[in-house]
């Protein structure tokens, strides 16, 4: 295993300075029903904050990342790449070998006050999910979520995990200061093919609970509608059941993103694909002949479908994990009290 491979930027790249060192790792297991075949990598990470390479197609510059490996176990993870610059598998390897950044939340807290730092977005999830099973026990968000509020810096979050609730009182006290973007990932409410090509993931219908209670607490939630999965999700029912699922559960706004490939996930979906759907593979090879996406045309009709039906069911036009920030509430001025009568406080909402 090559832990000094993990370097500063190699959450999307190979660097020189290694984020900590082999002497600096604990792995631990343990026997309980929600751990059980999963190994974890305790280690002190030197930074925290991750900048975007310039020729990546991500909208944000920085991001921050608790975990490396996600036992949600989607089988087409993009990021399963960065487990080999480890030595790891990026198949099982991925699913059950967990590096923990055990201290993220002091390092954060250091990194955001130092006078390098500009305040500039923090997206989160965008590599594996940050609110995965480890967090239940590590418990890394809060803090992070915490000196993110106190530095009032914005952030996002993107999460396939109903463990975010948890944070609920966290973030709303983050959105009172600065602004915060949330986005669930829920590519199709089709449960047979839920089971088995995100097993580690709750439910879809669990997932747009939590779009529904972020709406009900004053937090606009978007849907990345990802991924659509070619022959598998994107018939014209399909795209109108998922949307139809999106829009009653109150999303903001719903984003189409179509399956890509990448190498490390390419290998381990076309596994699996030749396993459960093999009368799919030579299509496939055909679809995805050209490199890791699906052809423009093809990306080109799921968003124009998506999209007719998001207009149909009244979805907003905004982006998913649009920032948004809870203000507030004025001040309502009272009749004095008649007298006689006592003055007692009086409580004003937030929401």
């Amino acid at each position: 295993m090559r832990w000094e491979n993990l370097t500063m930027d190699s959450e999307h790249s190979r660097a020189d300075a290694a984020l900590f060192g082999a002497d600096a790792v604990t792995t631990r297991t343990f026997d309980t029903p929600e751990f059980r075949g999963i190994t974890f990598h305790e280690i002190r990470a030197r930074s925290i904050i991750n900048r975007v390479p310039a020729v990546s197609r991500m909208s944000f510059q920085w991001t921050v990342n608790p975990y490396r490996g996600c036992s949600h176990a989607c089988v087409y993870c993009f990021a399963r790449k960065t487990h080999s610059y480890l030595d790891l598998d990026t198949g099982l390897g991925f699913d059950s070998q967990i590096v923990v950044k055990t201290n993220a939340p002091e390092l954060l807290r250091r990194q955001l006050g130092s006078r390098r730092w500009q305040g500039e977005h923090i997206a989160m999830g965008t590599n594996v999910d940050c609110y995965q099973r480890a967090e239940g026990r590590y418990r890394l968000m809060p803090g992070i979520i915490a000196a993110l509020r106190d530095h009032a810096n914005p952030f996002s979050i993107l999460t396939k995990g109903t463990l975010i609730l948890r944070d609920l009182e966290l973030i709303k006290q983050a959105a009172q200061v600065t602004d915060v973007g949330i986005s669930v990932s829920v590519g199709f409410t089709d449960e047979e093919l839920w089971r088995t090509v995100e097993p580690g993931t709750p439910a879809p219908e669990r997932r747009l609970e939590v779009v529904r209670t972020f709406g009900e607490h004053g937090i606009g939630c978007g849907v990345l509608m990802a991924p659509v999965i070619p022959f598998l999700s994107d018939t014209p029912a399909q795209l109108r059941a998922t949307v139809r699922a999106i829009a009653a559960s109150g999303a903001t706004s719903v984003t189409p993103l179509v399956l890509h490939l990448r190498p490390g996930a390419r290998e381990w979906f076309m596994a699996w694909l030749g396993q459960h759907h093999p009368y799919l593979v030579a299509r496939y090879e055909r679809l995805y002949a050209e490199g890791s996406y699906a052809p423009k045309w093809y990306q080109r009709r799921i968003t124009r479908q998506v999209h007719q039906l998001a207009e149909e069911y009244g979805i907003g036009p905004t982006r998913a994990g649009t920032p948004r920030r809870i203000r507030p509430a004025e001040p309502v001025e009272e009749e004095p009290p008649a007298p006689g009568q006592m003055s007692g406080p009086t409580q004003l909402s937030l929401l």
